[in-house]
């Protein structure tokens, strides 16, 4: 889902409509890796280079694992799959003719029941 962003003041003045992004709907932060680390280190009583070492290690285990085309599961957490996207066909926007897209793998991850009960 895409959330508008409001218009420049400027764009307002000059009687354009003003567009407001719907904040409410986008409540919380993001988390990026080093603010993860920060976190795991904290939690687990690690050295920042030892959680970045284990982050790491789970990353490159799950996407492993999904290489192989298996699951991982983290019961609580949830699920990491690989999902097929059928073959399709598209149209290139500057031309307006039909190509063919490829069928792909893809990652896909399911929520366990933990972690949803955890956002709700």
């Amino acid at each position: 889902m895409r959330y508008p962003l409001a218009l420049p003041p400027n764009r307002a003045a000059m009687g354009e409509d003003t567009v407001v992004a719907h904040t409410e709907e986008r409540k919380g932060t993001s988390v990026n890796k080093s603010e993860l680390i920060d976190q795991i280190a904290d939690e687990a009583d690690l050295s920042k280079a030892a959680a970045g070492r284990a982050l790491d290690a789970t990353i490159g285990a799950v996407s492993k694992a999904l290489k192989k085309g298996g699951t991982v599961t983290l019961v609580g957490f949830g699920t990491f799959y690989v999902g097929k996207r059928a073959a399709r066909t598209g149209r290139n926007p500057r031309t307006g003719a039909a190509i063919k897209i490829k069928s792909a793998k893809v990652p896909k991850f399911r929520a366990g029941k933990a972690l949803k009960d955890t956002v709700n």
